[in-house]
């Protein structure tokens, strides 16, 4: 429903609505400004269609003269009756479509400089019910930024969002400013809930910079506090991680890690392979049309072509591969491609709808029936995950010495070989895990995921990954490793671009997008995830080597609050 609802019309006004980002989206002209077509005696689309053509044509006629002259030599000055009824017709057409258009831009730009005049004029005009009280359950800081953007206008749209005559989700289109709309929704929230938000904070967040791209419908963010371990010395750099989470002696025991291999010497992580996928699902009416186009989109020499086709969607766009797989008369396409810097499912997707349009000419009788077919696959455990890979795969390792192993970790080399084997190899095959095969891997991937902006739900396949430690040098140092297919990072698009979570980009020297080579900045974040992870998967497995888990989750992971003094 429109806003101007929450106004009693004035026959005598007229109503104009501005641009979204004005701070008010709602204004009365008590003078409407007349437009230069009000005067016309012709109607407005007849009048342009003779000028355009008048203007065009004499405009063709004197450039043809002109070249004539030029070519004959004769003087440009010489001019003709016909060529002066020429020019004077360009001129005055000339000047009706300057002045026509010209004015009504004239116009519409100064009824907006009034419209911005007369807000407070027309907010007080058109007040008729004060503001009802606040739920005292309100926080206070919140209760005083609503009060005092037109408190009102305000009070009004409430109401009609509380009503369902103003839908919650147009406020940021309708008022222009993603904030107010923010404390509008969230008080209507309270309303028709009854229950208060006081511990959900609204201000000192900007709201416009998720408008579109991150969120819809805020009322406010949640605060998960940022730690960070290391450094990390990994690759012969040192970074410091950082770490989004509420699980106490998660960020200790990383860090724990991270001075362990920092004592020996850091580790090394090498990324050997960078594919996003995406696998639309298509039908036949036979399960041999089916297998036609299969037997065509795996013929090597098809690939140039399709690539091609597919590396339109983007510059950073190379189609790597294409692995179909059939059940009945459906086909699952799965496509491989690098994708620069960013994560890469929009831009992978793109690609993937150039070539299914493009397969269309010489197979008409495709039905596309979803981009998607989970044969990607995207934020679902998956076997083809675990084997093939998606986004970037990793592999990091380490060779922790027998002192650091016994000062640093507390524990020794041969109880860590036995129990990776007993719990992260034998006991995860028993629970027929799907890419399990380590202590916690979730853990530090979801910590740095909300921390650098990347997508939480993908943390389902990037935590794929298996430990591995045994002990060499004839047994006393500790070599370990951490196996993952399946990193999906990106430095740029999604929630990297938001101030906190790019500032955490940068504290490990990653924001944005390499110019120098792209793509660079996420494979780095990618094997930090990787060492962190390595990190992390050595002192939680010291942590219970050495029977300290639960002493230490009793100790820092508990809260010493009253709970019952808070819940009274």
């Amino acid at each position: 429903m429109d806003l101007r609802r929450a106004l009693p019309p004035k026959p005598p006004s007229i109503i104009r609505y501005r641009k979204p980002n004005s701070k008010i989206n709602q204004s009365v002209d008590p003078s409407p400004i007349p437009k230069a077509s009000d005067a016309l005696p012709l109607p407005l689309c007849l009048t342009n269609g003779i000028f355009f053509t008048i203007f065009f044509s004499v405009a063709y006629f004197l450039l043809h003269r002109w070249r004539d002259k030029i070519r004959s030599s004769t003087p440009l000055h010489v001019v003709t009756v016909s060529e002066l009824a020429a020019i004077v017709l360009l001129i005055a057409s000339f000047i009706y479509l300057l002045g026509f258009f010209g004015i009504d831009f004239v116009q519409s730009f100064i009824s907006s400089s009034r419209l911005d005049e007369d807000d407070d004029d027309v907010l007080h005009h058109h007040h008729h019910s004060k503001p009802k009280t606040k739920p005292t359950s309100m926080n206070p800081a919140v209760s005083v930024s609503f009060t005092s953007s037109s408190s009102s206008k305000d009070e009004e749209i409430v109401k009609l969002v509380v009503s369902g005559s103003i839908p919650s989700y147009s406020l940021e289109s309708k008022l222009g400013d993603c904030r107010r709309a923010a404390l509008i929704r969230r008080e209507a929230l309270e309303r028709k809930t009854g229950r208060s938000m006081s511990g959900l904070p609204v201000d000192g967040f900007d709201y416009d910079s998720i408008l579109g791209q991150c969120c819809e419908m805020p009322i406010g963010y949640v605060q998960v506090p940022v730690g960070v371990a290391g450094p990390l010395l990994l690759n012969g750099c040192e970074f410091m991680v950082p770490m989004a989470t509420t699980e106490g002696c998660l960020v200790a025991s990383t860090n724990r890690g991270c001075k362990a291999v920092f004592s020996s010497g850091g580790a090394t992580a090498i990324l050997f392979k960078d594919g996003m996928t995406r696998a639309p699902v298509v039908r036949f009416g036979t399960a041999a049309r089916a297998a036609t186009l299969k037997f065509f989109l795996e013929d090597p020499i098809n690939f140039d072509t399709l690539s091609i086709v597919f590396n339109k969607s983007s510059r950073f766009a190379r189609l790597q591969s294409i692995q179909c797989s059939i059940a009945g008369k459906n086909l699952y396409i799965r496509f491989t491609c690098s994708t620069g810097d960013a994560m890469g499912m929009n831009m992978v997707s793109k690609g993937v709808q150039n070539v299914l349009d493009f397969l269309h000419i010489d197979f008409p009788d495709m039905d596309v029936i979803g981009i998607s077919g989970n044969f990607c696959s995207d934020k679902k455990p998956a076997a083809v995950n675990w084997i093939e890979g998606r986004g970037k795969s990793v592999v990091c390792e380490s060779v922790i010495s027998e002192e650091v192993v016994r000062k640093v970790l507390k524990t020794t080399v041969p109880a860590l070989v036995e129990l990776n084997m007993l719990k992260n190899l034998a006991g995860s095959a028993i629970a027929a895990s799907l890419g399990g095969f380590n202590a916690h891997a979730a853990n530090i991937v979801s910590a740095i995921f909300i921390a650098t902006g990347q997508d939480p739900a993908q943390n389902i396949e990037s935590s794929h990954c298996i430990t591995m430690m045994e002990a060499v040098n004839g047994g006393k140092d500790l070599h370990i490793s951490v196996t993952m297919p399946a990193i999906e990072v990106g430095t740029v698009g999604g929630g990297t671009q938001l101030a906190s979570q790019a500032a955490c980009l940068n504290l490990v020297g990653v924001k944005g997008a390499s110019k120098e080579s792209p793509g660079s900045n996420a494979r780095v974040l990618a094997t930090i995830v990787a060492g962190s992870v390595l990190a992390g998967e050595l002192s939680l497995m010291s942590a219970i080597s050495a029977g300290q888990l639960v002493k230490s989750h009793m100790k820092y992971n508990r809260s010493n609050q009253d709970m019952t003094a808070i819940t009274s």
